[in-house]
Formats: C-alpha cells, structure tokens, sequence
C-alpha cells in the first residue's frame, strides 16, 4: 500500500505549518522536514528560527531550496517527512529563472513516487486582488497550477484558515 500524502494549504500566518507538523508527527515514524526557505534577510532568519525552536529535536532538516526531487526519492516508507513549503519552492525557482513548468512535473513525479508518509505546505495566494505586477501575477498564477496538481496528487487536501482546519478532500479518520 502507498503511504498517504497530504496537502495543507492556507494563507500567510494562517497556522498551516504548525497543523502540518502535528498531521507529520501523528505518523509515530522518524521525521523529516524538507525546508525551501532561504534566509535573505533577519526578518525571514527569525521565521525560520522559531519554526526550528517549535519544531524539536525529534526533526531531521533537510535543505532543499531548489531541488526536492533528490531528497524526496531518498525517503523510505519507515519515515515521516513535511515538505514546508511548496510556495517557497516555488519563489526560489522564479527568482532562479528556472523551467517552472518541468520542474513543477518531476516534482510532481517525485511525490507519486515517494514511499514516505508526506505532508505538503503550500499558500493559497489566490483569494487576493489582482497583483500590480507582472513578476507577481505570473507567481501567483503558477502557485495556482502547483497547488491544483499537488490536490490532485494527495490524498487528503486540508485548508487552515486562522488555525482551523477545514478538510476537502479525503479524511484525517
């Protein structure tokens, strides 16, 4: 049997990622956390840190900013894994000037076959105004078709909303 994948989905500082780990935990496997964050300046550092300081030492962090697929084709189904987040994959590979379209479908290759029980984090960024920029309605409008293909490929879709979860697809049971 497939482990089960997740996707929780949710605005800026909705609670997704702290209801993400508590969904990764529940696994009772080893964890991993597969981190897209990049660090470029205090405010972003201090994010990170109190994810980090919430998250313990029962995590092992993996960074992978740019290329998940690799760090996603080592897991095995003995172990847990959050991908947090798919957003800030997605912004590394932009401000890159990377192929999105390709690396958005290994990327979803490498969740099909993943054998670890994976949770995803992704922003909903379209329930906005219409961005005044260009660079900004071409992310939004990509961030829309990953996490279209990312509920099509989990099993069970979650969307916090002020740290409540609302399930749309399959069951948490």
């Amino acid at each position: 049997m497939q482990s089960r994948h997740i996707l929780v989905l949710g605005g800026a500082a909705s609670g997704k990622s702290a209801f993400a780990e508590t969904l990764a935990e529940k696994s009772g496997k080893p964890l991993i956390y597969l981190a897209t964050a990049l660090a470029f300046d205090p405010e972003m550092r201090h994010k990170i840190d109190r994810h980090i300081a919430r998250r313990g030492d029962v995590w092992t962090t993996v960074e992978a900013p740019l290329d998940l697929v690799p760090a996603l084709g080592s897991l095995s189904s003995r172990q847990g894994c959050l991908l947090d987040c798919a957003t800030m994959w997605l912004s590394n590979l932009m401000l890159a000037e990377k192929d999105i379209n390709s690396a958005q479908t290994a990327l979803i290759d490498a969740i099909r076959a993943c054998a670890a029980e994976l949770v995803i984090v992704s922003n909903e960024v379209g329930q906005g105004i219409v961005p005044e920029n260009s660079l900004a309605r071409r992310f939004r409008d990509a961030q829309g078709r990953l996490n279209i293909a990312l509920a099509a490929e989990c099993d069970i879709v979650v969307q916090v909303i002020a740290g409540l979860p609302r399930v749309l697809k399959g069951s948490l049971e």
